[in-house]
């Protein structure tokens, strides 16, 4: 699973650019020019701007089903207030911290399953919410994934068979912060040889055989698009030859930057911008196999899993995410964990999209104050929602009342 909101020759953006399902923080870029110096620069606008409104100034507040929500609610919660109360929420303590939403998740722990009433007054008693803008622009971009569905090969022998690896023993990952405190939530991934960390092994060496015989194949897939786009999605359903289905997840990845396979094969005029989606772009590898290697393997960023059990997908948060309920956002300036009002519209229509979400995954292209993620689910129909989604919108970020208070206080 950021940048800013894509034009229509990036239609794609949505399509294949979101990779979540727990998916990390892209790499580090190349080290920034330095900085002009200080009479030089504009005045700065924070990337991030919360502005304080009413419950009743959220458009269709009255009208969603809220206690479709509640098990995403309850799930954030429970991750929350398992840690120690001076935990901070959110980059710079944004949503407070762990204290401060003690007794609005355990005011929320008492409503009962489908009980409407009770949840919204709940959050109109215990939460405050605030307008999300990017420097004064409420409008950003939101995009859908959903978990991928692929068959099992019957075996690494059979036609088409894939291995999806876990991570290997020799993958190191450097978190930078521990060097230096600006670089907080950047990260280095690569491997040691003679001594030094070099850049990871690519897709395309990995395909040829680079980690072969280490035994780390976790399941082999019966269809190397199928898989490819399990790398895409981040995590997935495997269906094996008996009937078996077990849930698989995002472990790691080799470090390399993402690569959008979907806009490089509209920019050459392989599949028609108009008509572009998830299914267009699926049809076409498997329709040209040998051209689909060299296409797939663009995309040098590769994903290992494990195995996930008991309920799933897993998001970035750590709880099992929520059909229709669970959003990806940028975590380096918003909190993961608390509700958020949506405020978009039914992919590729203007039906208005208004509901009540929690924050609760990330993705390597979710990036900026106003961008999201929306997930839809498993199987087709969440597939052709989110191969669509390529909706403007805004959002409302719900803090708990003493939070706010603070904040007022502060200002």
């Amino acid at each position: 699973m950021k940048a800013a909101p894509l034009a229509g020759a990036l239609l794609l953006a949505g399509l294949l650019l979101a990779a979540c399902g727990g998916e990390e923080p892209a790499p580090p870029k190349e080290p920034p020019e330095p900085p002009k110096a200080e009479a030089e620069l504009p005045p700065a606008e924070p990337a991030l701007l919360l502005e304080p409104v009413d419950f009743a100034a959220l458009p269709g507040w009255e009208e969603d089903d809220l206690a479709a929500a509640l098990p995403a609610l309850t799930r954030s919660c429970g991750r929350l207030l398992a840690q120690p109360d001076d935990r901070a929420v959110g980059p710079d303590a944004l949503a407070g911290s762990v204290a401060d939403w003690r007794v609005p998740c355990d005011a929320l722990g008492q409503i009962t399953a489908g009980d409407d009433a009770a949840l919204r007054a709940a959050l109109e008693q215990h939460f405050r919410p605030f307008a999300v803008s990017n420097a004064g622009a409420r409008e950003g971009l939101f995009t859908g994934y959903y978990e991928a569905e692929l068959k099992a090969a019957a075996g690494p022998d059979a036609p088409g068979a894939t291995p999806l690896y876990r991570v290997p023993d020799d993958l190191v990952t450097v978190d930078l912060a521990l060097f230096r405190a600006d670089l907080r939530g950047e990260k280095l991934v690569g491997r040691v040889q003679d001594g030094r960390l070099v850049p990871y092994l690519t897709r395309k060496e990995i395909d040829a055989g680079a980690l072969a015989d280490r035994g780390l194949e976790l399941v082999w897939a019966g269809d190397p698009v199928d898989a490819f786009f399990l790398h895409v999605q981040g995590s997935g359903r495997v269906v094996f030859p008996d009937g078996r289905v077990t849930r698989v997840g995002f472990a790691g990845s080799n470090g390399h930057p993402f690569y959008a396979i979907g806009r490089a094969l509209i920019d050459e005029g392989v599949i028609d911008r108009k008509s572009a989606s998830m299914q267009k772009i699926r049809d076409w590898l498997r329709a040209h196999p040998q051209k689909a290697e060299e296409v797939m393997q663009r995309n040098a960023r590769y994903i290992f899993f494990r195995e996930i059990t008991g309920e799933g997908p897993i998001g970035a948060q750590g709880v099992a995410l929520t059909p229709g309920r669970s959003l990806a956002v940028d975590s380096a300036l918003l909190p993961l964990g608390v509700p958020l009002w949506l405020d978009t519209t039914w992919p590729a229509t203007d039906r208005p999209l208004r509901r009540l979400m929690v924050a609760q995954d990330v993705g390597s292209a979710i990036k900026g104050a106003v961008r999201g993620d929306f997930f839809w689910g498993s199987g087709d129909e969440a597939l052709a929602e989110a191969g669509r989604m390529k909706q403007k919108g805004s959002y409302y970020l719900f803090l708990p009342k003493a939070v706010a208070e603070r904040r007022e206080t502060a200002s």
